[in-house]
């Protein structure tokens, strides 16, 4: 069954990190058209040569640090 796409802009900072945490991986909206795959800091959910790097969202709170995967 297909589910939106979490917001991160209608999130907490807290609750955003925890839904990472929790999946291992999540695309989020991070736009009215923009949307990125993150993933936690530590595992395995990124494809070589590809690593887990910070990056920041857009909250309720304001940024929030997570991490995506970028080739290195």
């Amino acid at each position: 069954m297909a589910y939106a796409r979490p917001d991160a802009r209608t999130m907490t900072c807290e609750q955003t990190q925890q839904l990472i945490q929790s999946r291992r991986a999540v695309v989020l909206t991070t736009g009215r058209n923009t949307y990125d795959r993150y993933v936690r800091q530590f595992g395995n959910e990124c494809d070589r040569p590809a690593v887990p790097v910070a990056s920041y969202v857009q909250t309720l709170e304001g940024q929030c640090r997570v991490h995506r995967c970028v080739e290195w």
